[in-house]
């Protein structure tokens, strides 16, 4: 898996197992149209917790991912956040201007 594909699956898991109990009908809807995933990069951390906060206010499901360090970076480094699933123009009020990964 490419490190964006295993990124994704990453951040896809924590937001479908808090929107399985908060909102099943979404999921179930996500399920049946295709599980979109897509990943883009953010350059920084601030700027993943800015993007965060702005999905939050929005009413997304958003999820910052803490790496354990034990690799590349240090322990608790936010390396991804999982947003959605939601409503496509919501989500791109939120990442429209960032790029693919």
């Amino acid at each position: 898996m490419t490190p964006g594909k295993i990124a994704a699956q990453h951040a896809t898991l924590s937001c479908y197992k808090a929107l399985s109990k908060a909102n099943p009908n979404l999921i179930r809807h996500w399920e049946i149209t295709g599980q979109a995933k897509i990943a883009l990069k953010c350059p920084t951390e601030a700027q993943l917790l800015e993007l965060q906060a702005k999905a939050q206010s929005l009413n997304l499901c958003a999820r910052a991912i803490r790496d354990a360090g034990h690799t590349e970076v240090d322990s608790g480094t936010v390396t991804v956040l999982g947003i959605g699933p939601g409503p496509v123009d919501l989500i791109n009020q939120v990442t429209g201007k960032l790029r693919l990964l």
